[in-house]
């Protein structure tokens, strides 16, 4: 596996340039919380109940990716890609995961999610969120997900530090 390369987002650039980076830089954190890790590592659950892992959280930002832009900007009717039941939750599940079927679905979408942002025409494209009940712009949902990553980069720190002691932002 090659070194995860985490490129700091622009301190000046456009508003495109600026949210692809961030986006981008939290996608390289969420990797590089990862790495070096056995599968049974990243299976680690965090705390009893919490079924939480870092291999949990891979899953889910993979059915992220998938959910906001092929779903919901793209308009491709898919399943979920651990769920018949179009349960986020399921993701997280991770018990019988290993690193290659995660990382390989979750690059996967993310791939498609920046070929699908490559191609709208700008930020102000949009497309109708079912669960808000309105119309979201590329920037709202490109903003949404690097929230996401930020709230669940912050769980791979504590799950990362609890493994073998390593931190770091």
């Amino acid at each position: 596996m090659e070194p995860i390369e985490r490129v700091s987002p622009p301190l000046t650039g456009d508003e495109r340039e600026t949210l692809r980076a961030y986006l981008d830089y939290h996608r390289a954190t969420l990797a590089w919380k990862c790495e070096g890790l056995t599968d049974e590592q990243l299976r680690r659950a965090s705390m009893p109940p919490s079924t939480l892992s870092l291999l949990g959280l891979v899953r889910h930002m993979a059915e992220v990716e998938r959910h906001w832009f092929r779903r919901v900007l793209n308009g491709e009717e898919l399943p979920h890609l651990w769920s018949d039941r179009h349960d986020f939750q399921a993701a997280y599940d991770a018990s019988g995961s290993g690193r290659a079927e995660a990382f390989g679905a979750w690059e996967a979408e993310v791939a498609h999610s920046r070929r699908i942002e490559a191609e709208a025409a700008s930020l102000d494209v949009t497309a109708f969120v079912p669960r808000w009940e309105k119309e979201a712009s590329l920037r709202m949902l490109m903003l949404h997900l690097i929230h996401e990553y930020a709230r669940h980069n912050g769980h791979a720190d504590f799950l990362r530090e609890a493994i073998d002691g390593v931190t770091g932002a």
